[in-house]
């Protein structure tokens, strides 16, 4: 399955480089379709046509904005089209690529080293597509979630698209802290990272959410208890919950 990239930012360059494949790549801004070409060993073209005129499934990557600018660009070519599009619902996409199967998913950047999730809503016609091919590609890179519903994409958006900026406060905050308490950054840095990688390692493979691995950790009147006790009143949960319906409602402007 050859794959086209329309746009080579941050996201698609992240996933081009999980994929790990050759990919036929165009892209506006001087010199980023090459970079990637050259990184990866596909090839940038100098119009998007010529990438839908070639590839066997198209990624679109662009501004959302671009939406049927680029499509006029691309209609006849089309084999299968992937959306990554930002708040661009589906039925958008279907009405901008009429009588193409259109998946639509929402990858993180964790994706570029196959440690990423990815939402999936598919379009009306994806059966009749290379559904399988796509969703077992998404796989190469991290787990995919198909979600029941499309308006449940801005929420789970908020988890795992925002989540590693969310997670990287986080480790900021605690190199922070361990910093004024006497440990070298350095040190406080690979003790938080370490600590939340192997602390998700664990949850994956066992099975335990987030309230069952705090329970295991946490003895009576233990360094653990007063610590997640001063994380209480300070209003962590308040905090996440209000980060979440941040992103939800600016989502939904």
């Amino acid at each position: 399955m050859r794959i086209g990239f329309i746009g080579a930012g941050n996201m698609a360059s992240a996933l081009a480089r999980g994929f790990g494949e050759p990919v036929l790549v165009s892209d506006p801004a001087p010199g980023r379709a090459e970079a990637l070409a050259e990184e990866l060993g596909g090839e940038a073209l100098a119009a998007n046509g010529d990438v839908a005129e070639r590839a066997d499934v198209l990624f679109l990557c662009h501004k959302p904005g671009q939406l049927d600018e680029v499509a006029a660009e691309l209609r006849g070519y089309e084999r299968a089209v992937v959306s990554i599009l930002a708040a661009t619902p589906v039925a958008r996409v279907e009405d901008a690529y009429p009588g193409a199967p259109v998946y639509r998913f929402l990858p993180n950047i964790p994706v570029e080293v196959r440690q990423g999730v990815s939402c999936y809503v598919p379009g009306r016609l994806a059966a009749e597509g290379p559904e399988a091919e796509i969703v077992a590609l998404f796989e190469r890179v991290g787990a995919v979630v198909r979600l029941p519903s499309e308006p449940l994409v801005e929420p789970a958006m908020a988890l795992m698209s925002c989540g590693p900026g969310f997670m990287g406060l986080v480790v900021e905050a605690l190199v922070d802290a361990g910093v004024r308490q006497g440990l070298a950054r350095e040190d406080a840095a690979r003790l938080a990272v370490e600590t939340m990688a192997g602390s998700a390692e664990v949850m994956r493979r066992t099975g335990l959410d987030g309230a069952a691995l705090r329970h295991r950790v946490t003895s009576p009147g233990g360094a653990t208890a007063r610590g997640v006790a001063a994380l209480e009143r300070a209003g962590v949960r308040a905090a996440f919950d209000a980060a979440v319906a941040a992103v939800v409602e600016g989502a939904a402007r």
